[in-house]
């Protein structure tokens, strides 16, 4: 069904965070991912190279972001482009959990620094 009410996702967790998975493959979209990642208070990411663009868009708290080598503190609101082949850390140094928006391609895989392969299920 293309319409997803409040509540209606998958949650998976990684790296310390949530991801609450509304569209992708697996839940009927053939091109287009979207999913609500939720960051504790404290939480540093994994920096990791990703496979396809993804957008995020700020929904709640002050994340950072560092994206190939550049760390730049974000508001309510922001958006940020993360190009193919990017290396991104998503980190939330603020003391509320922070709430992003994420969309991408269908089949983003990710490379972290130790070479290991992420294959999101919030993507399949």
């Amino acid at each position: 069904m293309p319409i997803r009410k409040n509540g209606d996702h998958h949650t998976h967790q990684l790296h310390g965070a949530q991801f609450h998975s509304y569209v992708a493959p697996s839940r009927g979209s053939r091109q287009l991912c979207a999913w609500r990642t939720e960051l504790a208070p404290g939480t540093a990411g994994t920096p990791h190279t990703v496979s396809h663009e993804e957008v995020f868009l700020v929904l709640h708290g002050s994340p950072a972001i560092t994206l190939d080598d550049q760390r730049t503190e974000l508001s309510v609101g922001d958006v940020v482009l993360v190009p193919e082949s990017a290396t991104v850390q998503l980190d939330n140094p603020g003391k509320s959990t922070a709430a992003l928006w994420v969309t991408t391609s269908a089949g983003l895989t990710a490379v972290t620094a130790d070479g290991g392969t992420v294959t999101p299920p919030w993507t399949r």
